[in-house]
């Protein structure tokens, strides 16, 4: 059995999991607040993707989910709008971008 995925993975890995052609011109900030971890974020802009840890001041978009439900929705275990449904992820802003989130990247 692997060892589990832990946030500062999901952070690094995301860029190499970045899908360019998806974005096009899209240039945002996703806001991840975690209630069992630390926050961070990516911004996308110019083509590519930079995970960092810690809040932005001025998000985009801000997705309210606890660590367990990150990691299903990065691994493609459970997709994004299931756990909205479910009641497990919250956004805020402008949520049409929480549902690009899945095309911009890859799967693990």
């Amino acid at each position: 059995m692997s060892a589990p995925i832990t946030v500062d993975q999901i952070i690094r890995k995301l860029p190499s999991r970045f899908n360019a052609e998806q974005a096009g011109s899209l240039e945002a900030v996703f806001q991840f607040q975690l209630s069992d971890a630390q926050p961070f974020f990516i911004t996308i802009a110019d083509g590519s993707c930079d995970g960092q840890a810690g809040e932005h001041e001025d998000p985009n978009i801000t997705l309210h989910l606890d660590e367990a439900t990150l990691i299903r929705v990065v691994t493609g275990e459970q997709d994004g709008m299931s756990a909205f449904m479910k009641g497990q992820l919250r956004a805020e802003g402008n949520v049409m971008l929480a549902t690009r989130l899945g095309k911009l990247f890859s799967g693990a």
